[in-house]
């Protein structure tokens, strides 16, 4: 995610310096703006002040990031994190109860600004703080304040893990492709273009996705023939649903641990 993020922010002029913390980041190409370090100290030995830190590590990397690096970045320095299950309250214990601190759950899509990302500040954050970050997000795609921080497990389980749903569904209906006949090459290409190009009308004609469901839905046709295999007693939203619940509770489990 966070490679994801670098390549995105690369794509905005306003971003003038990127500072990378990673003994084994290796970047897709060559720009000026990005500056990698192997470890906090070789960073802080540049004796530069970021306009914010972004902490864009695996859960289960918190603990060291949280204990080497908030001595070496000034107080009133905004952090950003997008590690998930990683409270504000665990933040602030490890940053100090002073630090304006942003806790967000970004995807994938975001290296190429087609993201969405949900964030929530604790009470520390000021305006150029929240300038900064939602710059930094919108980058990405789209941002959305939550209201509450518990909404940050959901916005893991819909849209921080979605993308992995979306791509299983297209795995799947490349298999059943081929199950009916199909090149395995062809399977792939029909159903990776049909994917794109539903989201696609999905996304500029304004129009829901039940609208748009029905409106490719004749009455007795072959459409409506798979959907009541697909809706047949709830079967599709059930499992969503249930694949969702997991993630949520995953998401609980990790902030709880």
């Amino acid at each position: 995610m966070g490679s994801a993020m670098v390549k995105g922010w690369l794509g905005q002029p306003a971003v003038k310096r990127i500072d990378i913390i990673e003994p084994h980041y290796t970047p897709a190409a060559t720009d000026a703006r990005i500056h990698v370090h192997a470890d906090g100290q070789g960073w802080a030995a540049q004796k530069i002040t970021p306009d914010i830190v972004v902490l864009a590590v695996k859960p289960q990397s918190m603990n060291e990031i949280n204990t080497t690096l908030p001595p070496l970045v000034a107080e009133g320095v905004p952090v950003l994190s997008i590690a998930a299950g990683i409270t504000l309250t665990k933040l602030a214990s490890a940053w100090g109860a002073k630090r304006p601190i942003i806790r967000s759950m970004p995807n994938t899509p975001g290296a190429i600004g087609q993201g969405v990302t949900g964030y929530i500040c604790n009470n520390n954050i000021i305006e150029k703080h929240k300038v900064i970050a939602v710059s930094l997000l919108n980058a990405l795609g789209k941002s959305y304040e939550l209201t509450v921080e518990e909404q940050i497990d959901a916005v893991t389980a819909i849209s921080g893990s979605g993308p992995a749903y979306v791509y299983n569904f297209i795995e799947a209906l490349e298999e059943a492709g081929k199950n009916v006949g199909l090149p395995a090459d062809l399977a792939a290409a029909l159903a990776r273009q049909t994917v794109i190009g539903s989201a696609a009308l999905l996304d500029q004609s304004g129009e829901s996705p039940t609208n748009l469901r029905i409106a490719v839905t004749s009455p007795k046709g072959t459409t409506e023939a798979a959907l009541n295999v697909l809706g047949g007693n709830q079967a599709l939203f059930t499992l969503l649903k249930e694949a969702v619940l997991a993630a949520y509770r995953r998401s609980k489990e990790l902030a709880n641990a």
